[in-house]
């Protein structure tokens, strides 16, 4: 009897008793159901949606990094339409009620298509993430505070670092820090993997950081003392970093660096040309007493020096070809990078436009220096 009950119930219907919230959207993104869910968490009634896009100045989307998603490329329902692709991980994001309030929601979304496999659509998914928001953001505000640039004050030189972790947290490390009238230090790691673990990892880093400074002069010497501790903290081998430390010396005009298997440092002439540079190193936290080499760049007043971890070259797109460091240049080039204080959010835009996926799939980080094209 049970049975015959519910085979009167309609898929909308059923929708409606559902945990999470549920809205359907056509491909215009245009709000075409909207479950009692979903009524209940924002506030908005179907009545008073359904038919608006859902840009319409009624859900203003953030995601937790602060981008403004609705009708943005940064949208996981416009990604997820356009490369016709459902999420594979939740997405966190900030929904505005309709009391104007804001709530913290988990989403996953998928496309819609017909019978010939052609998107007609998008459905989003969400649930509260209000009770886990609070700890999540307390582990934010930790991390942060390990991610240091030095104070603005040195007008012969610039830092400009932009970090997109993968969750709430992640595991990218970045911090420089000033050591006399003309020499400033630089280190930026990757761990393997993403969250609260991964990010726990960086904590350490920042620890060595501190313990080893005796060393910053010698950036072969650092990563050595730094790979050695860190070989003793995971000594089964299952985590590790990759990473740069690097000495700029403003009087003699170079820049010398350690790399631990990360990618290659660009550079961008003052005169408009484009080069790249490798130094051989084995990651941290793998194999103790290991050497590390130093390489030297000129780096001349009006130059511009960029570091970044592997999440802004190992992108992917419909094809599975990954853009690599070629590809990567050839996007700041077009750019015409650096040209203005918004240039990083902009290369992260054009690395989710190669992609094929809802959203980039490793932690992002990128750390600029540019040395002003004045006398000291």
């Amino acid at each position: 009897m049970g049975e015959n009950k519910l085979l009167n119930f309609t898929s909308t219907q059923i929708l409606d008793f559902m945990n999470d919230g549920v809205y359907v959207t056509d491909r215009e993104r245009r709000i075409v159901y909207w479950n009692k869910t979903a009524e209940r968490l924002i506030g908005w009634s179907s009545a008073e949606i359904v038919g608006h896009s859902c840009y319409d100045n009624l859900l203003c989307h953030e995601d937790k990094d602060g981008h403004q998603l609705c009708g943005k490329e940064h949208c996981p329902l416009h990604r997820s339409m356009v490369t016709n692709s459902s999420s594979t991980v939740p997405v966190i994001v900030f929904a505005r009620c309709k009391d104007g309030g804001q709530i913290p929601l988990q989403v996953s979304v998928a496309p819609i298509t017909d019978e010939n496999g052609t998107v007609i659509g998008g459905v989003e998914t969400f649930r509260d993430m209000t009770v886990f928001m609070k700890d999540l953001k307390r582990a934010k505000n930790i991390q942060e505070q390990s991610l240091r640039l030095p104070n603005e004050d040195d007008p012969r030189i610039s830092f400009t670092a932009y970090y997109v972790p993968f969750d709430m947290v992640g595991g990218d490390y970045y911090t420089v820090e000033k050591l006399d009238d003309h020499r400033y230090v630089f280190i930026l790691a990757d761990v393997m993997g993403h969250g609260i673990p991964a990010a726990l990892y960086t904590m350490h880093l920042h620890g060595l950081w501190n313990e080893c400074r005796h060393l910053f002069a010698s950036p072969a010497e650092f990563m050595a003392e730094t790979n050695r501790r860190l070989c003793s903290l995971a000594e089964d081998g299952d985590t590790f970093a990759t990473g740069v430390f690097g000495l700029v010396d403003l009087e003699k005009q170079e820049v010398r660096f350690s790399n631990a298997a990360g990618p290659s440092l660009v550079v961008r002439r003052h005169n408009g040309g484009w080069e790249s540079f490798e130094s051989p190193g084995f990651p941290l936290g793998l194999m103790k007493n290991m050497d590390y080499a130093e390489t030297v760049i000129a780096l001349n007043r009006g130059d511009s020096l960029l570091c970044f971890t592997d999440g802004a070259i190992e992108v992917r797109d419909q094809e599975l070809n990954e853009l690599g460091l070629a590809g990567f240049m050839n996007l700041l080039k077009k750019m015409d990078f650096p040209r203005s204080g918004d240039d990083m959010e902009q290369i992260e835009e054009k690395l989710l436009q190669y992609s094929n996926s809802i959203r980039l799939e490793d932690d992002l980080t990128m750390l600029a220096i540019h040395l002003a094209n004045v006398g000291t």
